[in-house]
């Protein structure tokens, strides 16, 4: 029997099947291999290893559940900053617990980080990626301001996906987020323009 043809694409889609279904442990070459009727041996030639393929799915599902959150707010034509975060907010937390097994892995692909300057960079990318993406998203400009302010953004998101994973009781959502971004702007007033 001749070994099965794969691609890179066909090997992130299975991984991100696996990523939604099978807890991060579960996730083997063998799994993700099954999943995207792949051979084994197309991980190592395609990614380097399985970790590297992990974690280029993950990226990749990150951008998608940003696109999931941009679509949903397609139709919020004109509405300030403020409100399209409350709005996309509000759209993370009814997708959350869908996107739980890519949260999960990422958390991992960023420990995995400290010891694989390649997971490194493949999660810096992303994130380099994903800034400019959120202040389109949020209209916080197209400048180096709205991309920090983006990346605040992004920091706040993945700080309260993270705390979540431990316990959903520590959800900062709705009102609640609204008080608490209100605390923080008159807590931190704006500086003066120089």
């Amino acid at each position: 029997m001749s070994p099965q043809r794969s691609n890179r694409r066909q090997l992130i889609e299975g991984t991100l099947r696996c990523l939604e279904r099978l807890p991060a442990e579960r996730i083997t070459t063998r799994a993700i291999a099954e999943e995207s009727d792949a051979n084994v041996a197309s991980i190592a030639y395609h990614f380097g290893s399985k970790d590297d393929l992990v974690t280029e799915a993950v990226v990749e599902g990150l951008d998608r559940w940003l696109e999931e959150i941009a679509n949903a707010l397609g139709d919020l034509d004109g509405p300030s900053p403020r409100e399209r975060l409350r709005a996309a907010m509000a759209v993370i937390e009814t997708t959350r617990a869908r996107h739980e097994g890519l949260a999960r892995n990422f958390l991992g692909a960023l420990s995995r980080a400290q010891h694989s300057a390649r997971i490194q960079h493949l999660l810096a990318e992303g994130f380099r990626r994903t800034r400019p993406n959120v202040a389109a998203v949020l209209n916080l400009g197209d400048d180096q301001a709205g991309e920090d302010a983006a990346g605040l953004v992004h920091s706040l998101f993945t700080g309260l996906l993270f705390q979540t994973l431990l316990d959903p009781d520590l959800a900062i959502e709705g009102d609640r987020m609204e008080l608490a971004l209100t605390r923080l702007r008159t807590a931190l007033p704006a500086r003066p323009e120089m």
